[in-house]
């Protein structure tokens, strides 16, 4: 398959300097582009491998406009990395259509479930009693969406993904775990894309909600009773504890935690391993963990912060001293 230039910027905008007739057969890094790829330059640091890209066009901003030019055909634009994403997504528009039954055969669907007449439902996949799959959704391979669980339309859930599953509840009766059952659903939004073997809890007894256009990396765990606000995104292996809210437009980077009823205010972005341990109430960028270092040098620091409260204790008391002293001067 082949995409002419021209077609390109006519269909996504920006400014052309090339051949509009010239033809683009993939899509690649500036590194590993060849002389019939399109690729892109995003961020500074990989300007000195502009030069030295075989790529046929290479899109960039206004700012490497003649850097490209010295080299060849270039799109200019004012973001690179978002009109490549718009790119990717032409390009698939493009490709051959998958002649596939639109439900696979091994699938199981519970004669209560809707699945709407456009959406994919791929191998192996379990649809529940009363579970909804909205219009244009794709469910690829192994699948499971429990009872009462829905998916809005045009989602994306990768394979192995489990929605509905019982959240973690449980009341201690004399020593012995006695199960809350969990009487909740999941409502996922429109535009959400779920990444492969990541986990949704349903809640315990109000539903958990992923909101419109929402990105869940792979291997994520989504507590019981969480509200995930619209357009928000996790990267892999984020826990999100029971009850915890998350604002709209928040970005948790890979590994880190938000405990249990805790709430994130819209437009609040956490650092990748940090551990979030109280409400965050006003945008920003938040980061919650010790820099790696030499074990040498951990260890004293470790060592240091076990002693921080008694070190206060002591400043406290310092503080005290130094007010009494001049008081009495």
């Amino acid at each position: 398959m082949t995409l002419r230039l021209g077609l390109i910027v006519e269909k996504l905008g920006g400014e052309l300097f090339g051949s509009p007739d010239l033809c683009i057969e993939g899509l690649q890094s500036l590194e590993m582009a060849n002389e019939h790829q399109l690729s892109f330059l995003s961020h500074p640091k990989y300007q000195n491998q502009l030069q030295q890209s075989k790529a046929a066009c290479i899109i960039v901003s206004q700012a490497f406009k003649d850097k490209a030019l010295l080299r060849g055909a270039c799109i200019v634009v004012d973001q690179p990395y978002l009109y490549f994403a718009l790119v990717t997504q032409l390009w698939k528009q493009h490709l051959p259509p998958i002649n596939s039954p639109r439900i696979h055969s091994s699938a199981v669907i519970d004669k209560d479930a809707i699945v709407d007449p456009s959406a994919f439902i791929g191998p192996l996949c379990v649809l529940e009693r009363g579970s909804v799959v909205g219009a244009n959704s794709v469910l690829k391979s192994r699948v499971s969406l429990g009872e009462k669980c829905r998916i809005g339309a045009r989602c994306l859930v990768h394979s192995g993904v489990v929605i509905g599953a019982d959240g973690f509840g449980f009341a201690l009766n004399a020593g012995r775990w006695e199960k809350i059952e969990q009487l909740g659903s999941v409502i996922i939004g429109d535009d959400v894309e779920i990444g492969a073997n990541t986990c949704i809890d349903r809640g315990a007894l109000q539903d958990t909600v992923i909101e419109d256009g929402v990105k869940l990396d792979n291997l994520i765990q989504i507590g019981h009773n969480v509200h995930v606000g619209h357009h928000s995104a996790m990267a892999g292996c984020v826990g999100v504890a029971g009850s915890a809210t998350i604002g709209a437009h928040c970005t948790i980077g890979g590994g880190a935690v938000v405990l249990g009823h805790l709430s994130l205010a819209d437009g609040v972005n956490i650092s990748a391993a940090s551990v979030v341990t109280r409400s965050i109430l006003k945008p920003g960028h938040y980061t919650g963990m010790f820099p790696i270092d030499e074990n040498s040098a951990w260890e004293k620091n470790a060592a240091s912060l076990k002693q921080l409260a008694r070190l206060r204790e002591r400043v406290r008391a310092l503080e005290k001293q130094l007010q009494m002293n001049n008081s009495f001067n």
